[in-house]
């Protein structure tokens, strides 16, 4: 069973992302693709990137930029002088980000993170798909099938690897934080780069401690479609 594309895009001036709607209905959930229900909401096309999140961090100047002392996060780490993301990766998604922090970015968008029904309705559309495009296919997303081995600018899959409402990503390349607290932790969806193709199942779910900010994390948002109502697709909010 296919799903067209929704092409319904709205820009959320505040960042400057895109955003796409995801209309209201049932959906199936989970392992056992369980029927849910949810409203209408919009959701960001692709993760935040480290681009986008120097937006935030050049109007909060003294939120401190992703860095990490460890060795593995060389690459990924932030200047702390410059407050500049590493040369190269403006349309990487930006890592290095705690749940509290992608909730900082959230307050200061007038967003918010998503559930992960949310998300996994963005990624996964209504007919119980265990990928975002379907079957398994080698080559479409960044898993450690890719043998990348780090992050790839948001988008170098599309549209081939995009979920059925049009989402990027959603499958590999970063984990994303969700809204959904599980035991204590914060529950994340969609896998990374280092990640094997079971973990990018769209049903697949894991999750960590809110202040845990390592290489693997970024998050993308989402707002109510009573926020939006009103506007015109492809149109301009505040």
């Amino acid at each position: 069973m296919s799903i067209t594309h929704c092409r319904d895009t709205i820009i959320w001036e505040k960042t400057g992302k895109e955003m796409v709607r995801i209309p209201a209905g049932p959906f199936l959930f989970g392992e056992e693709r369980e029927e849910r229900e949810l409203p209408g909401f919009w959701i960001d096309r692709t993760p935040v990137t480290n681009a986008e999140y120097k937006r935030f961090l050049e109007a909060n100047p003294a939120y401190p930029v992703p860095f990490a002392t460890q060795g593995w996060a060389q690459p990924y780490n932030w200047d702390r002088q410059t407050r500049s993301f590493p040369p190269g990766r403006a349309d990487h998604p930006v890592t290095l980000v705690a749940w509290y922090d992608a909730e900082a970015y959230a307050e200061w968008a007038s967003t918010r993170l998503p559930t992960e029904e949310e998300w996994e309705k963005a990624a996964r559309g209504t007919d119980g798909r265990k990928y975002p495009w379907g079957r398994w296919e080698r080559g479409i997303c960044n898993t450690y099938e890719a043998g990348i081995g780090t992050t790839t600018p948001v988008g170098r899959y599309s549209p081939t690897g995009d979920s059925p409402y049009g989402c990027v990503d959603m499958a590999g390349n970063v984990w994303e934080w969700t809204a959904t607290q599980d035991a204590g932790e914060w529950v994340v969806r969609g896998g990374s780069f280092i990640n094997d193709r079971f973990q990018a199942r769209c049903a697949f779910r894991d999750w960590d401690l809110p202040n845990s900010g390592i290489r693997l994390y970024g998050f993308r948002l989402v707002v109510s479609a009573s926020t939006v109502s009103g506007c015109a697709a492809a149109g301009r909010l505040p």
